[in-house]
This record gives C-alpha cells, structure tokens and sequence, in this order.
C-alpha cells in the first residue's frame, strides 16, 4: 500500500519524515546516502526537483529504478556506487539524507557539499541499540558525540531527538521469533550468542533505539 501525501513512508518514523516535510523542498535537489531500494527517496521524489538515492548494492538499486520507472517518477535516480567513499559535490545536493547509515566521514562530505543553508538530515543507531547484546555498535553514536561532530564540520544542530522502543516479552520463544532476521548477522558478530545469555539468565527485552538529527549549514 502507498503511503498518503503526508505519511511517513513505511518503516521511517513519522518525527524524522516530518523532519524533511517541513523544509520547503519545491526546487531543490535531494541526495539519499545508503538508499538502499529507496523507500526514502521515493516518497520524498513528490516533493522535490530531483531526488538522488547512492547505494552500493546492485539488486537494491535496480528494485529502486523499477519501483521509480512504475510510478512515473522522472525525477528520481538511482546510482550505485561505494558509499564508504563517493563525494556527494558532484550531485550538487541541497539536501543530504541517510536513513540507518551514519559515519563521520558522512558527515564531512555532507558539509563539503552542502550550499549555505543546506541540510543534513539523518537517522542514526544510537549507543542503546540492542543494548540486550551487550555490544555497542561502531555505527552508533550518543547525544553528546553526535552533536560535537555535527559542530565540528560546521553544522548548526536544529533537531536532536532519541526515539526509543522497548518491546517486552513473554517467553524466551517469543523473544527469539522477534530477532529471527537478526540472527545471521548478530552471529557474524558474537551478539547472538550474547543474547542467548541474556534470555537464560531470565531477560526479557530488545531495545530499538535511534538518533533523529536535522543540521544546517550557516
């Protein structure tokens, strides 16, 4: 089912949406990093001149063409490309977006590329992501390291929000049917068997826990 016009689009939290549908998009061009089959682009391709999703995931940004081609949407393109290392400047973006793809080097790219007044907006796993796991994820940054690399490249901070889901359950079987898309990679990285631990020794809860973050350059 499409989302409405004024709905966040599917597995995007409303409050990061709204983060985006308040700037005056009409003329603008926006770069989505780690678009993945760019549900993000797609939604916000409406609203603006042009719309640009990067991803370095060829079946994702084929699906991502399909997806723009049947709705008629020319002014979405989808690129694949190494985004551990692409410069965003050569698209010209007036607004750099990334949803659940977050690293310092981002950040230093977005400000080398962004006009005065252009906006970085991001979803990023906050340090209490899976914190049943015991493990923190380089990818996840707290309130304090995020705010002091978003000023550090120049950014002013306008919107910096946790969003925090704590899911509770009843039964260890419960609790394993809820990270069952989780499991091949908590394995690769030694969280699974953490979790494991966690649920014998009589836990019961996952936390999903994120950074919404809206800068703009002076």
């Amino acid at each position: 089912m499409e989302p409405s016009p004024g709905s966040a689009p599917a597995g995007v939290s409303p409050r990061f949406w709204s983060f985006l549908t308040d700037e005056r998009l009409e003329g603008r061009t926006v770069l989505d990093i780690g678009t993945g089959r760019g549900r993000l682009a797609l939604a916000l391709a409406p609203r603006c001149r042009r719309v640009i999703g990067l991803d370095h995931d060829a079946g994702a940004i084929e699906e991502a063409r399909r997806q723009a081609a049947a709705a008629g949407l020319v002014n979405a393109e989808f690129e694949m490309v190494d985004v551990e290392t692409v410069e965003y400047a050569p698209f010209a973006p007036d607004v750099v977006t990334a949803h659940l793809y977050m690293s310092s080097p981002l950040v230093e790219r977005a400000a080398r590329a962004l006009p005065p007044r252009g906006v970085l907006a991001v979803v990023a796993f906050h340090v209490d992501q899976w914190r049943e796991t015991g493990r923190v994820s380089r990818f996840a940054y707290d309130e304090e390291r995020m705010r002091s690399l978003l000023q550090v490249h120049g950014f002013a901070v306008e919107r910096l929000e946790l969003e925090r889901d704590v899911r509770t359950f009843a039964s260890v079987e419960e609790a394993l049917a809820a990270v069952i898309g989780l499991e091949e990679r908590w394995r690769s990285d030694g969280r699974w068997v953490r979790y494991l631990k966690y649920l014998e020794e009589g836990g019961r809860t996952l936390t999903r826990s994120q950074l919404l973050v809206k800068a703009r350059r002076p």
